[in-house]
């Protein structure tokens, strides 16, 4: 897959494409959805499928504050696409300039001048240009002047609920990463490098890896959860089940909100290492113990919870 930073980065001889947009946060089965589809109808067509997304959030951009909660950082977001087969990923650089495009600019500037779409599919719930302006109705007169057609991709939804970046994130703050992972077709995860911490694990015989996350992260409401803790933070890397507590430590008077992956049956060092956890299971919620000997007696039974849970 080729990969581009800004439409004008687009080769000059690049020929007609299916295109199709979105912020695609998660890459969630909705977007799996749009995405297969423009993948399908650019083979059926004979041409290239391009993805076109954003960085950062256009939230952030449009109200400065409000970066909603990442679930797929950019990385994670290109291998994701890439394996839905696109042809392309274009990510645009979402500055305050770009904001201001007119409907009409985004689709001049974007999808003729640069991606030469030939086809462009959307969710029916589709927007763009300055604010939000444009719609899939004004798409379709703007493909009729350009000469593109466009298709709406129908909402994924299963038992009533539509899968969306905003209900997942609401359901990983709730701590249902169950919900989350039936909404993304796969568990929710989360990467982050390895600190040094209290050393506090290791004291009580179970040591556990301090994950430093990406600032606007997605994590996990407090509680304790089965994971799979992967090393190297992707899928080349070896593969290995965890107890993950997160919170403050509440037992240990603690402040602040921390990540710790305890990795069963493991021995050794783990400090400096990217890693990546996928979360399956919410075990219990966060509590505060008296003495250290019923937190141990808690941890064990976490730690055995878990090995259920992933078996």
């Amino acid at each position: 897959m080729q990969r581009w930073r800004g439409y004008e980065s687009v080769p000059s001889g690049w020929g007609r494409s299916v295109v199709t947009i979105g912020v695609f946060d998660g890459v969630h089965r909705g977007h799996q959805a749009i995405i297969g589809h423009a993948v399908k109808r650019a083979r059926d067509m004979g041409l290239q499928s391009v993805v076109m997304t954003f960085d950062p959030h256009p939230a952030e951009v449009v109200r400065p504050g409000s970066h909603p909660a990442v679930l797929t950082e950019p990385v994670r977001k290109a291998e994701l696409i890439e394996k839905l087969g696109a042809d392309a990923l274009c990510v645009v650089p979402f500055t305050p300039a770009f904001s201001q495009l007119t409907p009409n600019e985004f689709v001049h500037d974007m999808l003729v001048e640069s991606l030469h779409a030939a086809d462009v599919v959307v969710g029916d719930n589709f927007r763009f240009g300055h604010r939000a302006a444009g719609d899939v109705k004004l798409l379709e007169e703007l493909g009729g002047k350009f000469g593109f057609t466009v298709e709406e991709a129908p909402l994924v939804s299963a038992d009533g609920v539509v899968f969306s970046s905003t209900y997942i994130r609401s359901c990983v703050d709730a701590g249902d990463v169950h919900a989350a992972a039936v909404a993304l077709g796969r568990p929710h995860r989360l990467s982050g490098v390895v600190i040094r911490g209290d050393q506090r694990g290791r004291e009580l015989g179970f040591p556990t890896a301090n994950l430093m996350t990406h600032r606007y992260a997605s994590v996990p409401a407090d509680g304790v959860y089965a994971a799979w803790i992967t090393r190297g933070g992707d899928e080349r890397g070896k593969r290995m089940p965890a107890s993950v507590s997160i919170g403050t430590n509440p037992t240990f008077s603690g402040r602040e909100r921390r990540v710790e992956a305890y990795v069963l049956d493991f021995s050794g060092d783990l400090y400096g290492e990217r890693v990546s956890l996928d979360f399956v299971a919410h075990i219990r919620e966060q509590r505060t113990y008296d003495s250290i000997d019923p937190l141990i007696a808690q941890i064990r039974a976490d730690v055995e919870e878990t090995r259920v849970l992933l078996r």
